[in-house]
């Protein structure tokens, strides 16, 4: 369920500072999948609307949720209210080729980039988690842990999970063998055995991989 703010106390998220500051279109930026052995990076650029809260991303005390610790049917349920929600979301996403040649830290950063050029109306000003986009006009502001400080960049970071985790489901019936459905790419005991096993899929970083395979 989306509200709106009114004359709420103890509302103290970065939004509403930047709100008050004159921006309208506040986009939050974040991505997924720096650290999986195989699976693009996904990033999600959210701007919602000036003063909603959606109920689940922001708490009964309006704190931000941790996205991270949200069960996988409640990033569902969410994805689907911010989707109808939202003013605009744009996804961008780098894959493993393009990973193991550029490096995760600068795909991560193209991914950012990608999803802010493809979020109609552009935004006036961005909250990024803790990145800074070296090639980007709009006003930027990154935040350390933004993803539990302001509303729009938890919004972006469940996007772009519920994204990649559809995709990597999509892959486990393309390569059953390593367990995408379970891990989603990441380095778990049972990925890394998979690996030895098999050897590399075509969706593996190969540069993420080299301690696993002979």
């Amino acid at each position: 369920m989306a509200v709106e703010i009114s004359a709420k106390t103890g509302i103290s998220f970065e939004d509403i500072k930047f709100w008050n500051m004159g921006y309208s279109l506040i986009g939050g930026v974040d991505e997924v999948g720096r650290g999986p052995l195989a699976g693009p990076v996904v990033a999600a650029c959210v701007i919602l609307p000036k003063g909603m809260l959606i109920e689940g991303i922001v708490d009964s005390s309006f704190a931000i949720r941790d996205s991270k610790r949200l069960s996988p049917a409640k990033r569902e349920k969410l994805y689907d209210i911010i989707m109808s929600k939202a003013i605009a979301v744009g996804i961008g996403r780098v894959e493993p080729e393009e990973i193991d040649r550029i490096n995760i830290l600068n795909a991560a950063r193209k991914a950012m980039e990608q999803a802010i050029a493809s979020c109609h109306p552009n935004p006036d000003c961005l909250l990024i988690d803790a990145l800074e986009l070296k090639n980007c006009t709009i006003p930027q502001f990154p935040l350390i842990k933004g993803d539990v400080r302001s509303q729009a960049i938890a919004a972006a970071s469940i996007i772009a999970k519920v994204t990649r985790d559809r995709e990597m489901i999509k892959w486990a019936h393309i390569y059953p063998q390593y367990g995408f459905e379970n891990h989603k790419g990441y380095g778990t005991k049972q990925h890394i055995e998979s690996i030895k096993k098999f050897g590399l899929s075509p969706i593996h970083r190969k540069t993420f991989c080299t301690k696993f395979i002979r």
